[in-house]
């Protein structure tokens, strides 16, 4: 049996809040319930949208409810060699196009590319206001959920892999980690189902199986807008980590046999109760305010 190794990747656009622990800890009991490893990566590989030291507020929040990792932690940004290789892995097999196209002209034409986007290689000279995108050669794609079951979706765009302003796109750099890390499962929220058909697309060009994928709904707010930092969602209160914690398991009805007096002992509880099925294969769910 091959060792689960699962990992947490948030963005340090700002501190975690809520949903985002709630994420941080289903994919820990996960990966702990399976005796597996549990990692953690900072994706800031768009340092536009990074918050100066959210990283650091990340870690602490993690660090102060007991949400261990293994291993060293990985920057996306100290990874650009990864993705480069990758880059001209795919180039040399023509999965690759460089593309003028802004996103407002790719709107007003439901996505199709305008005739003068050149889909062939180009000089490394004329490079300079173009994307480099994924030539999108199958459109169908299926797989079998962790959490929700058997899931097919049509994936109809050809999607960027290295924007204009020179910054690694997001399914790139994911996949080029995840395949380093050797990562056998990927259990994330529901807001990134679409993601998985480019995924896999990225997989099967490079040649390498793809990990298994769980999603698990997401938390909104009262106005069933998901949590984040667009909608205000406010950040975890690291001095009250127990009582986070227990209204997680709350809204996961996981029944603890006792009442924890510390966040390691509520952990090993959960560990051993963990399973898959305490996640409702829903979109949402609510969150409590206090958390």
């Amino acid at each position: 049996m091959s060792l689960y190794r699962g990992r947490f990747a948030p963005s340090p656009t700002g501190p975690l809040h809520s949903g985002s622990l709630f994420a941080a800890l289903v994919s820990f009991l996960e990966a702990r319930s399976n005796q597996g490893k549990w990692l953690l990566r900072i994706e800031n590989v768009d340092a536009q949208r990074e918050q100066a030291n959210a990283h650091r507020s990340i870690i602490e929040t993690l660090q102060a409810h007991s949400l261990i990792w293994d291993e060293e932690i990985s920057f996306q940004s100290e990874r650009s060699h990864l993705y480069e290789h990758a880059l001209k892995q795919l180039a040399d097999q023509q999965y690759t196009f460089q593309c003028p196209c802004s996103r407002k002209q790719l709107k007003e034409r439901n996505g199709v590319h305008l005739e003068t986007c050149n889909k062939q290689t180009i000089n490394q000279k004329e490079l300079v206001n173009f994307a480099t995108k994924f030539k999108l050669l199958k459109t169908e794609f299926s797989w079998e959920d962790g959490i929700l079951g058997k899931k097919h979706i049509t994936c109809q765009n050809d999607f960027v892999l290295k924007r204009k302003e020179g910054f690694y796109a997001y399914q790139l750099a994911v996949v080029c980690d995840d395949i380093a890390q050797n990562i056998t499962h990927i259990v994330r929220g529901s807001d990134l189902l679409d993601s998985t058909p480019m995924q896999l697309a990225l997989y099967n060009a490079l040649k390498v199986p793809p990990p298994k994928f769980s999603h698990f709904p997401v938390l909104v707010n009262s106005q069933n807008q998901k949590l984040s930092k667009q909608t205000f969602a406010q950040a975890v209160n690291n001095h009250t980590p127990l009582k986070n914690l227990l209204e997680l398991f709350t809204l996961l009805k996981l029944p603890l046999p006792q009442k924890p007096s510390t966040t390691e002992e509520a952990l090993k509880m959960a560990i051993k109760l963990w399973d898959k099925h305490y996640i409702p294969a829903t979109n949402t769910l609510k969150h409590m305010p206090s958390v």
